[in-house]
């Protein structure tokens, strides 16, 4: 067999039987079949055997994995803001106009995460941080977990005392010294609709780190909580008003099967352009793009960019009420579960997609080919950023971009005759 990818001549019924239920002990998961291939998902858990130096493992070059070896770079909630903050130092080091600040001493491009410490290592910075706004609220998360376990939210030091707090030496102890947290400011003034708080998943597929290629999927969905949202400290404890994760709402009483509290990402567009404006919705999703790549480029250094491996990212993005968005994590194995009709189609297209571009047409893969599919082959997918042809438009691209001064497709300015033109990442 194949890794991921695989050509299987199968003998009997019982033995494809038999060998799919081992792939599926294997933390492999069947996502599509034809006459010659079947194609695995693997785990996260399984990546990492593969990769380890004990496994021995040595992928040939028709073997393609569906992770890096060391994604948890930008999808363990500590490490994504770990990188974040050293690419910001670096880029202030270089003295990139990206790092541009304000007089407040916030970034002007680069604040897209809400200001977060690691727990325990950065607790007396958090103790600093939390006394100068007392009323403030925050969101606590173990960095290894997903679909909201282990979440709660504080508005006082003594609440996290329960996670245990060393009296003789006065500092912060982990109540496990294996699992660590963030603790995050929480947006307390998220854009409502219809008085409840959403987030947008949303997927951007990574075909290679060096050069940087990603695309993003238009086909992204909106995830609502089930009851009206409301500031009060009263109701920190309701996850049913702060947390969106779908495997938290269903359990809600007014969690609606049909719909799944969901809203697709134009129905989004649709509804900000009309109450908000075509141009103030345009800067948003633009805004968005920027949040993406940037955090992409922030992890590249440092990611293994083996040839066999692509990746597809869920990013989770919070909107406030002045239409700012916020980066909250992003996801290495974004749920493939449909919980409605919608939800199989779109996740459906998503995979047949995917594939296209990490193998095209269906053939044999070859890990060796430069990775830049042909647009017919995208579906859903456009390009997001292409570092190669954002180079060839010189060192000052991003800054251009950001501050909406639109580049083409190769990177070369766009002339018109004097309206104003949106920013684009194609």
């Amino acid at each position: 067999f194949r890794i991921m990818a695989g050509k299987v001549k199968w003998v009997t019924d019982i033995e494809k039987s038999v060998l799919i239920n081992n792939f599926e002990k294997r933390g492999w998961i069947q996502v599509a079949e034809n006459e010659d291939w079947n194609f695995y998902w693997m785990s996260v858990q399984t990546i990492r055997n593969v990769f380890s130096v004990e496994a021995g493992y040595r992928l040939s070059d028709d073997q393609v994995v569906n992770h890096f070896p060391n994604h948890y770079e930008l999808t363990r909630k500590d490490l994504m803001v770990k990188n974040i903050k050293r690419y910001r130092k670096e880029l202030e080091k270089e003295g990139s106009p990206l790092a541009e600040k304000d007089e407040n001493g916030k970034y002007i491009y680069l604040d897209f995460v809400p200001v977060t410490f690691m727990l325990p290592a950065d607790y007396n910075l958090f103790v600093e941080e939390f006394r100068k706004n007392p009323s403030s609220t925050w969101i606590m998360k173990p960095c290894g977990k997903a679909q909201g376990k282990g979440i709660f939210l504080i508005n006082k030091l003594s609440q996290i005392k329960k996670w245990s707090r060393d009296s003789k030496t006065s500092s912060f102890v982990s109540q496990s010294s294996k699992e660590a947290y963030v603790i995050s400011l929480y947006i307390n003034n998220p854009l409502l609709i219809g008085g409840k708080k959403f987030d947008l998943r949303l997927y951007v597929l990574v075909s290679t780190y060096r050069p940087l290629r990603c695309y993003m999927y238009k086909l992204g969905f909106c995830r609502f909580c089930t009851v009206k949202y409301t500031p009060s400290t009263s109701e920190l404890d309701n996850m049913f008003v702060h947390l969106t994760n779908v495997a938290i709402q269903k359990h809600g009483d007014d969690y609606n099967h049909i719909h799944g509290g969901k809203w697709t990402v134009s129905n989004l567009r649709l509804y900000l352009e009309s109450t908000r404006g075509k141009e103030v919705t345009n800067k948003l999703f633009d805004e968005i793009h920027w949040i993406i790549v940037q955090s992409l480029k922030a992890v590249a250094p440092v990611m293994n960019n083996d040839k066999h491996c692509f990746e597809c990212y869920g990013y989770d993005i919070i909107i406030d009420d002045k239409l700012k968005p916020w980066l909250i994590e992003v996801n290495a194995s974004p749920s493939l579960t449909s919980s409605t009709a919608n939800d199989r189609i779109l996740k459906y297209n998503l995979i047949n997609d995917t594939l296209n571009i990490a193998v095209p047409n269906g053939e044999i893969p070859d890990c060796k080919w430069n990775k830049s599919p042909p647009k017919e082959v995208l579906g859903n997918y456009e390009v997001l950023y292409d570092e190669e042809m954002a180079q060839s438009d010189g060192p000052d691209h991003d800054l251009r971009s950001r501050s909406g001064q639109s580049t083409g497709v190769k990177g070369s300015r766009a002339r018109d005759s004097g309206k104003p033109v949106l920013t684009t990442w194609k």
